[in-house]
């Protein structure tokens, strides 16, 4: 006899519109939700897991009305992005009541009161990592025995008791049969690269301690320490991926040099033919043996937190290196032909313009590839906060980020274009981009004519060297 569940159908739903600028959410797979919903197996019936940036048809309110009256009885929502966040909300509020609706994910955890307030028919929010708490929800548990839970009581909001962090191998990788569309890096709805990807988190936590992290602790105030997967569970996930290139959502891929070699073994011994990005700290560079085996094994590009160009701003940050370990860790890297981005912050508090603006010499010093600039933000139990809120002149914006009387969000923008275009139209850059991408087999030259990105290439790379000839000329005749 089949048994009987408390909830015949659930909807896993993505609430996120592609193609909306600063959403950051274009492209990468719904991997939260998608942990919910295995989470789930076993203890609904049916799951739906629906990605509405791929259901076109659904994002209308009234279809994905009539697609809930018919068939749902569950309806799991993630939050976990605040950009979007008004707009979710609005779409929430016209999804039909009657099915039981629960919401969680990190921005959902970070705004419980709020989603409730602004969300009459939100029945639970989830807070924290969800998987154990929604199998005590569907399972019908009573509901002021799960910890995690913040529900609706007699007109009342109750917040039951945080759930602690459950070991990590008792959460099941994402089932991706549960999917209903494949996934391609794409931008405003534009393809960029014909290979389909996937991520894979192969573990939870970090063991530095960036006082700027705001990822190190979750909305609740909880630190994950570093906790890792078997190798073995991390290569069967990869190997059972549909996509050809991975992106590892760990903090940091690299922290046990030994479980990498293990992963990189692995992959080449089965064979494995697949691309890899993963974020790293400089400390990858300790470990010249373990960057051999990563790039055989398929690794091809390196995401690494450099965040400043000042030994000053790094301790302020605490991220346990100054620039001349950096630019040491660099002469080992640079012998591997791994593509290189690095990671920057501006706008830190008390730093000058000055400051900002060495970061391009900086990372063309180091030989990155690309650079990725972000302004300093905090969220309610970052480190750093308490050094923002206790600092004259300094703000923190409804959005987390950092500005102050000298540095509001105009000039910072103003700087922000001009450590770009130094680092990036200057001859030979752009060409150095693409040989790379074309070494790395991330794209050969003819994907590169026929995606039309060779013709800009040729184009900037000529601006940017006539530009510095005019600039010299320039300087020559003023001089003289």
């Amino acid at each position: 006899m089949a048994e009987s569940h408390k909830y015949h159908h659930a909807l896993c739903l993505y609430p996120y519109y592609s193609g909306e600028r600063g959403t950051g959410i274009d492209f990468f797979p719904p991997t939260g939700l998608e942990y919910v919903a295995t989470a789930l197996k076993g203890h609904v019936d049916q799951i739906s897991l629906i990605d509405l940036r791929y259901k076109r048809s659904l994002q209308a309110p009234r279809q994905m009305f009539e697609f809930i009256q018919r068939n749902i009885d569950l309806i799991c929502i993630s939050i976990g992005w605040r950009a979007q966040y008004n707009k979710v909300c609005d779409y929430i509020n016209q999804l039909p009541s009657a099915p039981t609706t629960v919401v969680g994910g990190r921005e959902a955890t970070d705004k419980v009161e709020d989603i409730f307030l602004r969300c009459p028919n939100v029945d639970a929010v989830v807070r924290g990592e969800g998987e154990q708490t929604i199998q005590e929800f569907a399972d019908g548990q009573p509901l002021d025995r799960i910890l995690g839970l913040s529900y609706r009581h007699n007109g009342k909001i109750i917040h039951n008791p945080n759930r602690p962090l459950q070991p990590i191998e008792n959460i099941a990788p994402p089932d991706r049969s549960l999917r209903q569309n494949r996934y391609f890096p794409v931008a405003h709805g534009i393809r960029l690269l014909p290979i389909e990807f996937d991520t894979v988190l192969g573990s939870r936590g970090c063991p530095y301690k960036c006082k700027f992290c705001t990822f190190s602790m979750n909305s609740l105030g909880q630190k994950r320490d570093y906790v890792a997967r078997s190798p073995e569970s991390v290569v069967d996930e990869i190997q059972a991926c549909q996509g050809n290139m991975i992106i590892f959502a760990d903090d940091n891929f690299f922290v046990n040099p030994d479980r990498v070699e293990r992963i990189c073994d692995l992959i080449i011994a089965r064979g494995i033919d697949k691309l890899y990005f993963a974020n790293a700290r400089i400390e990858a560079a300790k470990y010249p043996r373990m960057l051999e085996k990563a790039y055989r094994a398929g690794f091809r590009m390196l995401l690494l937190g450099i965040e400043s160009a000042s030994d000053r701003i790094l301790e302020q940050l605490n991220k346990g290196f100054n620039t001349k370990q950096i630019r040491d860790a660099f002469t080992v890297f640079r012998q591997f032909p791994f593509f290189y981005h690095a990671y920057f912050i501006y706008g830190n508090v008390g730093e000058t313009e000055e400051e900002m603006m060495a970061i391009p010499e900086f990372a063309k010093e180091l030989g990155v590839h690309m650079i990725n600039l972000s302004t300093l933000r905090v969220d309610k139990f970052t480190p750093l906060r308490q050094l923002v809120e206790s600092t004259p002149g300094y703000w923190i914006n409804e959005k987390g980020n950092v500005y102050s009387r000298e540095f509001d969000r105009k000039r910072l923008g103003r700087i922000r274009n001009q450590i770009r275009n130094r680092f990036m139209f200057r001859p030979g850059q752009l060409a150095k981009i693409f040989t790379t991408v074309h070494n790395c087999n991330i794209l050969t030259y003819r994907q590169m004519i026929k995606l039309g990105l060779m013709a800009p290439l040729f184009f900037l790379d000529y601006v940017a060297l006539r530009s510095r000839k005019t600039f010299r000329r320039l300087r020559s005749k003023f001089r003289h």
